[in-house]
């Protein structure tokens, strides 16, 4: 979505909650499952942690973000990440039926690259809000879908102060619901943006550094709301997407999204489970959003808000994971964040930061942009990127990958000791832990406690990128070890 002026939408707010009350207490009674990871080539656990890239892109001529190749290094060097939610627009992938911008895919690639030379992992999200900015003859509001694909109907589309109004205009409604097939009108469109992902996934397939592809974001069902929307037209978006995408690409994994109205706020979603017709297991991801009702209500994270908003979080985790256990998913957070100007804006970070650790999901803070969310100073054209309050707080020590099941993530204690609890599991390679300069920058002690004994273990200190590794060998299947890195 787009974040800047970021405010509620209580009409919309009291909508979805009188559709979905009565049916939330029976889903959150239920225990959420097994942990579930991603993992690499080797078989590893990882972990992501990152941004997303960029809102800058929605507005851009040539829909892409503001970044060069010095400024994703400046990332890196600033909070260690090793995670992009990369935003592509359907409008800029095919802006005529049928016919693909291969130009723009060959910018995309080149920005790709940048990142995959500095050892991220990158996600490539099909950006919409409010369906697409063609709605309106003014095209004031949305990025996403193209012309060609927006049917409207002649449908009033008014701005708003309070940009998330406009999915209640007659005109977005009616864009959607043509996009969902609800008026049996335009039954081509959901096949079209299959056919999309179809065209992406073939240039990008095998490619080492993209990870997934998330299917569509925060989606909407126009007229269409709560179970019917999630596990009717959006469940069958996803499944001809998957399945076009398996046709050229059987290793990337696919992430699924429930709606965003209601959902991003702790309720639950009714997307169904769905197969992957790849050989082995599915490698499906379920990767909600998440901005606290309280909050998007103008709330600060402070003061009496303080419990409401935190039980706006536990509410929020303790359905996502019995949704990802429907869906027999891992997690990742595909977005979260605020303005960092804010009262207690870097503790609610660190809060959600400490939450998704405790829930073992990846995570992606919501951007790196210029427009006081994103982890940067204001800068004069020509300066360099100078950090600011978001970036100390997202340049935390975390495991980049486990060679192994992980068990336990132990908390950054007062002295922020990090440590990793995991079972040999036939994963191959290092367990890699990133340690950032501003508390190990005086060197680490590392303690690795392994049945394979103190000759079962080696490591190495990547001090360019604040990398250890640790490599056990010679431990059975089944084995733990306990990693423990303090500062000196």
């Amino acid at each position: 979505m787009q974040r800047t002026g970021k405010r509620g939408l209580v009409t919309a707010a009291l909508t979805v909650l009188v559709l979905v009350l009565g049916l939330v207490a029976a889903l959150t009674r239920h225990e959420p499952g097994p942990t579930r990871y991603l993992t690499d080539d080797r078989g590893r656990a990882l972990f992501l942690h990152g941004l997303n890239t960029s809102g800058s892109a929605k507005g851009d001529p040539d829909r892409l973000p503001w970044i060069t190749e010095d400024d994703v290094q400046a990332e890196y060097d600033a909070m260690g990440t090793n995670f992009v939610r990369f935003l592509i627009q359907w409008q800029a992938l095919e802006p005529e039926e049928g016919v693909y911008d291969e130009a723009y895919l060959d910018a995309v690639a080149e920005r790709v690259e940048w990142y995959a030379d500095r050892g991220y992992h990158v996600l490539l999200d099909m950006h919409q809000d409010l369906y697409g900015r063609h709605t309106s003859p003014e095209e004031h509001s949305g990025n996403g879908a193209p012309e060609w694909a927006t049917h409207n109907d002649g449908l009033r589309v008014e701005s708003h102060e309070m940009w998330e109004l406009v999915y209640l205009e007659p005109g977005v409604v009616r864009s959607f619901d043509h996009f969902w097939g609800t008026t049996g009108e335009h039954p081509g469109l959901m096949d079209a943006y299959a056919d999309a992902w179809r065209h992406v996934a073939e240039r990008f397939s095998g490619h080492p550094a993209v990870i997934g592809y998330d299917l569509m974001n925060e989606p909407f069902g126009g007229s269409l709301q709560g179970p019917d929307f999630e596990a009717g037209p959006l469940a069958e978006l996803y499944r001809r997407s998957v399945a076009r995408v398996r046709e050229v690409d059987q290793d990337t994994w696919i992430f699924v999204e429930g709606q965003a109205v209601g959902v991003n706020w702790g309720l639950p979603s009714f997307l169904p489970r769905l197969d992957d017709p790849r050989e082995g297991e599915p490698r499906i991801v379920y990767a909600p959003h998440m901005y606290a009702l309280p909050m998007d209500l103008g709330q600060p994270y402070e003061g009496a808000a303080l419990e409401r908003i935190d039980a706006s979080v536990e509410l929020w985790s303790r359905n996502v994971r019995v949704v990802g256990e429907r869906l027999e998913a891992p997690i990742v957070l595909g977005e979260f964040g605020l303005d960092m100007s804010g009262p207690g804006a870097p503790e609610f970070v660190s809060r959600m930061l400490a939450e998704t650790e405790s829930m073992a999901a990846g995570r992606v803070y919501w951007s790196n942009d210029h427009d006081g969310w994103g982890p940067w100073e204001e800068r004069a054209e020509g300066e360099d990127l100078t950090p600011g309050p978001l970036a100390h707080v997202m340049n935390r020590a975390y495991p980049r990958a486990v060679a192994g099941r992980p068990l336990e993530l132990g908390p950054h204690d007062a002295d922020g000791a990090l440590s990793v609890r995991y079972a040999e599991n036939g994963a191959s390679g290092a367990t890699e832990l990133y340690l950032p300069e501003d508390v190990f920058g005086q060197g680490f002690d590392l303690t690795v406690d392994t049945p394979a004994g103190d000759d079962g273990w080696t490591s190495r200190w990547d001090g360019g990128r604040r990398i250890l590794h640790v490599t056990v060998t010679g431990a059975a299947d089944g084995d733990e070890t306990v990693l423990t890195v303090a500062p000196s």
